[in-house]
């Protein structure tokens, strides 16, 4: 997953960085919870509550007050928007954080919610929605 700002090259020009899977800006976002995985952080709030702003098949951008960290290992759970069943994501990891929006990697898709994911993919091009670049 690639970070969603804009990066500066050597001569303080910025250059948009291209995404090997699209995103798609959700109608509306929802929530997921998320905790990190690994030792834990003395008096850190490792786990709680975030909100879902865009997704892709790989990964998705999330507001949360739990303290994470580019590079943490966490696990997902999250109930896309029209879809019955939440999906688990066993194995994410954050690639970036800025305040507390953070982007994350999926790597422990299972193919029932790599099924899931992709069908949510598709409704929301067909609707319209916005791409993320």
């Amino acid at each position: 997953m690639i970070d969603d700002q804009d990066f500066r090259s050597g001569s303080g020009q910025t250059t948009q960085q291209l995404r090997k899977h699209p995103r798609v800006r959700v109608s509306a976002p929802f929530p997921c919870s998320l905790a990190r995985v690994g030792l834990l952080r003395t008096g850190a709030v490792e786990q709680g509550l975030g909100i879902v702003y865009d997704v892709s098949t790989k990964g998705a951008r999330v507001m949360t007050e739990a303290v994470i960290t580019p590079g943490d290992r966490i696990v997902m759970n999250l109930r896309l928007p029209n879809q019955a069943t939440s999906m688990f994501i066993e194995t994410a990891t954050v690639r970036w954080g800025k305040e507390q929006t953070y982007g994350v990697e999926f790597e422990g898709l299972s193919p029932i919610d790599n099924k899931h994911l992709q069908a949510f993919m598709n409704h929301q091009f067909r609707s319209g929605q916005p791409l993320v670049v």
